[in-house]
């Protein structure tokens, strides 16, 4: 009985080891569990989070609404300049001082000081800003400091594990943990270019700038936008893609503004341009040209509908926006291009986009 024991547990263990897939036939799949702590992660990534704040200096009456009628009346004429502080975050991008916020953490403002992860205080200033994204990049006197490490692939997927780190209502280096819900979102009406990870993640006041990271400590977004509660919007905020980010990091440190190419047309996404009857599968629609501009020039109109790109299927509005802008001034781009059935092939010859409007 021995002997046939030994026997039958040897022949088991060489089907095992030839065909392994029969063990999982025989009982379940061996569950993989999720770490129970990112302190890693957030103690590789938090040195390189900075917590800023701003002050600027507006004009308003001497006496508020809620003052005294009488003293209303007197000085409704006077005012008086106050300062007015808001927050912000932002992601060293560089040893030497460089820092990569939103663009709007800025805007307008008088004066930029810095908290480093070590309690230092730095007073920052602009490099340079790009509205078409929300994005600025600011300079602090150091050097030293503990750079970012930035993962610019496009392997995230709905479902991955992600954590915001930011100065949230001033709590700095605070961290919030969720998932990704959707990737490449786009037509939000946030930016011009947008390319936006979407996550539950809480991102509050005061987290714009920082950093959305994945479990490797690796920046994978900087946190931009939130849906207001008074939507009845819960769990539903945004980050700039880091691939989007760190190009336009690359042109405003090189150039000073990012240097983007234009069409001199808005187009539309294929499912508005199905509900108008006869349409190709793919393609996007021209909805709106401006005169004299490049695609003008070449002979293109409202309702004509894109149907390629250098020989390239074009295949959603947010996609060709983005494809164009990274496009250099000058480039010439052969569109095959549809009017009222009719196909047909036009050059275009694109140019630096105009200052956008922040």
């Amino acid at each position: 009985m021995l002997q046939a024991t030994v026997v039958g547990l040897a022949a088991a263990f060489v089907v095992v080891w030839v065909r392994p897939g029969l063990l999982r036939m025989l009982g379940p799949e061996p569950q993989i569990l999720a770490p129970s702590s990112y302190a890693d992660a957030v103690n590789r990534t938090a040195p390189s989070i900075v917590s800023i704040y701003t002050r600027t200096m507006v004009s308003e009456p001497m006496i508020g609404e809620d003052g005294d009628p009488l003293y209303r009346y007197l000085y409704r004429d006077r005012r008086v300049l106050r300062p007015r502080a808001g927050l912000g975050s932002g992601v060293i991008v560089s040893s030497d001082g460089l820092i990569l916020t939103t663009a709007h953490v800025i805007e307008g403002v008088d004066n930029i000081l810095v908290a480093l992860f070590s309690g230092e205080v730095a007073e920052a200033s602009v490099i340079g800003t790009d509205p078409g994204t929300d994005l600025a990049v600011l300079k602090i006197e150091r050097t030293g400091l503990p750079a970012a490490s930035f993962d610019t692939s496009t392997r995230h997927r709905p479902g991955d594990v992600v954590l915001a780190i930011g100065n949230a209502f001033g709590l700095n280096h605070t961290v919030t943990a969720g998932i990704i819900s959707a990737t490449g979102r786009g037509d939000l009406n946030i930016t011009a270019f947008e390319d936006f990870i979407q996550t539950d993640a809480a991102i509050n006041s005061g987290n714009s700038g920082g950093a959305l990271i994945n479990p490797n400590g690796e920046v994978i977004g900087i946190n931009s936008a939130s849906l207001s509660q008074d939507m009845g919007a819960q769990g539903i905020s945004f980050a700039i893609s880091a691939r989007l980010a760190t190009e336009v990091l690359h042109e405003i440190v090189e150039y000073g503004s990012v240097r983007r190419a234009w069409l001199g047309a808005n187009v539309i996404d294929p499912p508005l341009i199905r509900l108008q009857g006869d349409a190709p599968p793919n393609g996007v629609q021209i909805s709106q040209i401006y005169r004299d501009g490049p695609a003008w020039r070449a002979g293109l109109r409202p309702g004509d509908i894109l149907l390629s790109a250098d020989g390239e299927p074009v295949r959603s509005a947010r996609e060709f926006a983005i494809g164009i802008a990274e496009q250099e001034p000058g480039a010439e781009i052969e569109f095959l291009a549809m009017r009222n059935g009719q196909q047909f092939i036009t050059m275009v010859r694109l140019i630096q986009q105009p200052p956008l409007q922040g």
